[in-house]
């Protein structure tokens, strides 16, 4: 409840409870510092947005879900193509995994009883339903008719579940978050936490015209370690994501260790 209160506190204190209220803004905040029991605060969490490249996180899993069943290869130029999908955001070889896996097959292994990362019992999540390239949307979601969709909680259970390893096995996990690692893209949550020594970021940020989403792992000295996911609809929205992570990282890490 603490964290809940201190969460809702700064996004009034940075001037963003107008757009948090219109549903303009969503955001979830895990700390798994003590890993035995994670402190979760939410604002929105479960109302479904686009978030453009963002769910290209689902393309991933659906890569390594077959690649664990033995239906595709992590060979050199799969691992490329994953990596690039994920660190530069690149649209083709998002197109071209999404092909691979199948684009039906992503969002089955989105909605199966083993991951539930999309359930229209959560109002949705991550979804999606049309190629990173020109073109129309192949399979909208069924519920809010989003190509490229996500909820912050069902983005934060992703992270959850990669960390806990819940995903795929310990081998493939560490194989996703690898490519998760050293972000090729210095903006929103990057840039927010940028100042900040000892800090390591595994993430997938989304944007597309107002549209503006980040998320991610973020490890940080003193064994503090949390899951942060934001959507925005503003043009301003990239701004307002630098903003939040710089101010919930001080939620959890404490100032004297974040600062050394």
């Amino acid at each position: 409840q603490r964290l809940q209160t201190a969460v809702e506190r700064r996004v009034q204190l940075l001037g963003l409870s107008d757009a948090a209220a219109r549903k303009d803004l969503c955001l979830a905040l895990v700390d798994l510092s003590n890993p035995n029991e994670p402190r979760v605060a939410e604002i929105n969490g479960d109302h479904m947005m686009y978030a453009a490249s963002l769910p290209k996180i689902a393309i991933l899993l659906g890569a390594f879900v077959e690649i664990e069943r033995g239906r595709m290869t992590l060979d050199s130029e799969t691992t490329g193509s994953l990596t690039r999908m994920i660190r530069n955001s690149s649209n083709e070889d998002a197109t071209k995994m999404l092909n691979r896996v199948g684009k039906n097959r992503v969002n089955e292994i989105l909605q199966s009883d083993r991951f539930r990362l999309y359930d229209p019992l959560l109002n949705g999540g991550l979804w999606v339903g049309k190629e990173y390239a020109r073109g129309v949307a192949f399979n909208r979601d069924p519920i809010h008719h989003i190509s490229h969709g996500a909820t912050a909680l069902q983005v934060a259970r992703f992270y959850y579940m990669l960390d806990t390893q819940q995903l795929v096995n310990p081998k493939l996990t560490r194989v996703m978050k690898k490519m998760l690692g050293n972000p090729g893209i210095q903006h929103k949550f990057v840039k927010g936490l940028s100042n900040l020594p000892g800090v390591k970021i595994f993430r997938k940020s989304g944007t597309w015209q107002d549209w503006h989403a980040d998320s991610a792992i973020v490890e940080a000295r003193g064994g503090h370690r949390y899951i942060l996911t934001a959507l925005a609809k503003d043009p301003r929205g990239g701004e307002w994501l630098t903003e939040l992570a710089a101010s919930f990282h001080e939620l959890i890490v404490p100032t004297t260790l974040a600062k050394r």
